[in-house]
């Protein structure tokens, strides 16, 4: 996203002869607590282009093509966007959870902008800076992060996932697994050759392997997917496609990197 982002601003720049800065901050993505949450940041985030002015009114907000608000109304078709997913909290048949989404969003107008959604990770967590502070003045501990939003039970437990997770990887290495390892291991449990893997190209019999390898290094090892591309002359979303189609494997056949 961070190059997607500067690539944009550059090219925008140049075409238009102006310079500076086109994004207010960096990308970043924030972990959601989906029974929360999840509902509460689909409101907020397709209500933006209402709040700057971008639109100029609540019914034209459901034509705007430059928002997923117009695909869950079904004004517009996305591939790529899950709509029945979004729906399907308000109603299963679908006049019905259009109507209810839509006064749902609608609702939120008033609520203006939202801190303890874009804020600090413990401040959303408390429910606001005011909570934050009669918590803090009543001597209340709470765990926040920035990355993630959720009450503090929600926040400690992925945190606590988290470091399990680098304590897996960290015994990984100790116990000598790198990028040649796990290819030895994958090459083991298909039965084809480990320099086969380093091979560019989709043949039948390499591809499954393949993509457990990217699964086990990415998710496993925690090698960046951008280094895996480099290492097997892919691109970027192809390793992410083979890291997901890799973990399907591996729960299919039930195999373990050790």
């Amino acid at each position: 996203m961070g190059s997607l982002l500067t690539g944009y601003a550059v090219s925008f720049n140049h075409k238009y002869r102006r310079h500076g800065q086109l994004f207010q901050n960096r990308y970043k993505s924030i972990l959601c607590q989906e029974d929360h949450y999840f509902l509460e940041l689909v409101r907020y985030i397709h209500l933006n282009p209402l709040r700057a002015k971008v639109v100029g009114e609540y019914k034209a907000l459901g034509y705007w093509a430059y928002s997923g608000h117009s695909g869950i109304l079904g004004h517009k078709k996305n591939s790529w966007q899950d709509i029945d997913y979004v729906l399907g909290y308000f109603d299963r048949r679908e006049k019905a959870a259009w109507k209810k989404y839509r006064e749902f969003v609608e609702e939120g107008i008033s609520q203006g902008k939202r801190p303890d959604l874009v804020g600090g990770g413990l401040i959303r967590s408390l429910g606001g800076w005011k909570e934050a502070v009669r918590a803090m003045a009543n001597g209340v501990r709470l765990k926040g992060d920035e990355r993630i939003l959720g009450d503090s039970d929600f926040v400690l437990g992925v945190l606590k996932s988290s470091e399990e997770e680098m304590e897996r990887r960290y015994r990984l290495k100790a116990a000598g697994y790198n990028l040649e390892r796990v290819a030895g291991r994958v090459a083991e449990v298909f039965g084809v050759r480990a320099e086969d893997l380093w091979v560019p190209g989709k043949y039948a019999r390499v591809v499954p392997a393949r993509s457990l390898f990217c699964y086990w290094a990415v998710r496993e090892l925690g090698v960046g997917a951008t280094e895996i591309a480099r290492r097997l002359g892919l691109t970027q979303p192809a390793v992410s496609i083979s890291v997901r189609r890799g973990e399907r494997i591996a729960k299919e056949k039930g195999l373990a990197i050790a």
